[in-house]
């Protein structure tokens, strides 16, 4: 009698469901209405996501786009005869002092850095103007850029130690400048009625020259002209911009442009991981050499530096 008791309340206890007390009856409806509506919410904001374009923002306004779509590359006609502009402080900075002041190579005081400047600034103006145009220990003349003026370097080192502590005068544009190219202008312009009185003597010496043979001339020319054509322009013009400051001089261990035995060890890695070094920066260069080129336009440096050595 006893078994049958015990089977009969073992049965009773196996039908017996999960909800055994009104609260847990309450607990579980209230649940059965809340789960579905945050899973149905959850998925509207899931489906209505994805079709949000810049909401809020202005990522979609004509300007933005136009920003977006715009060419990498730009240009803007100058005119080769007007007077030279000459580059203001920040510009010369940015395109030539940055390499070496942004980072401090080879113990060039950083930009901003008052104490580093300090001593500089102590010696006088006289002698940083100095020392910018005519060089001093791993920096070259002019930062390595010959193209720039004496006036522009100096309004260059005078940004620097402005942002660095100082407090000098912007100097003023001398006024010779501005008239360098007139007397340029009046000499082209008195020797041009001079060309025709040349002219009635051109065929008398042309004719020996005709005979002359020409061929060997042209047959040697074309293989210099492929070589200059598989150097992409863009290449140069960034090493002699930016890149020269460090390589034109070896400084901070930068393989000198033009060393072959200084590079092979560079282009045994594969121009691939030279390319990412300039990008990326390693060692003692920042990268893209301080500058705001672009990929390719870093890439086109590497190459040119490398067909140098080639």
């Amino acid at each position: 009698m006893n078994n049958t008791e015990e089977h009969v309340e073992a049965t009773i206890e196996d039908h017996e469901g999960l909800i055994k007390t009104p609260k847990q009856l309450i607990v579980t409806v209230i649940l059965a209405f809340i789960v579905p509506i945050l899973i149905i919410v959850l998925l509207i904001n899931l489906v209505t996501a994805t079709s949000k374009m810049g909401s809020g923002s202005d990522a979609q306004s004509p300007e933005a786009i136009a920003s977006r779509i715009k060419p990498v590359a730009g240009f803007s006609l100058v005119d080769a005869n007007a007077p030279k502009v000459m580059k203001t402080g920040q510009q010369v900075f940015d395109s030539t002092c940055t390499a070496c002041h942004t980072a401090g190579v080879a113990g060039a005081p950083k930009i901003g850095d008052t104490a580093a400047w300090a001593p500089f600034i102590k010696a006088g103006y006289e002698d940083l103007i100095k020392n910018a145009i005519h060089g001093i220990k791993g920096m070259p003349p002019k930062g390595g850029n010959p193209a720039l003026s004496d006036f522009e370097v100096e309004r260059a080192v005078v940004y620097m130690v402005n942002k660095s502590g100082a407090s000098f005068k912007e100097p003023a544009e001398p006024a010779g400048d501005k008239a360098e190219a007139k007397p340029a202008e009046t000499a082209a312009a008195t020797a041009a009625p001079a060309a025709p009185q040349a002219a009635p003597a051109a065929p008398a010496e042309a004719a020996p020259a005709a005979a002359a043979p020409a061929a060997p001339a042209e047959t040697a020319s074309p293989a210099p002209a492929a070589d200059t054509a598989a150097i992409d322009p863009a290449g140069e013009k960034l090493y002699k911009a930016v890149c020269f400051a460090c390589h034109a001089t070896g400084v901070a261990g930068a393989p000198k442009f033009g060393d072959k035995a200084a590079w092979s060890k560079f282009i045994e890695t594969g121009e691939d991981t030279m390319v990412q070094n300039a990008i990326h920066g390693v060692g003692a260069m920042p990268p893209r050499g301080g500058s705001q080129a672009s990929d390719a336009e870093v890439k086109a440096a590497v190459q040119y530096m490398v067909h140098a050595v080639k």
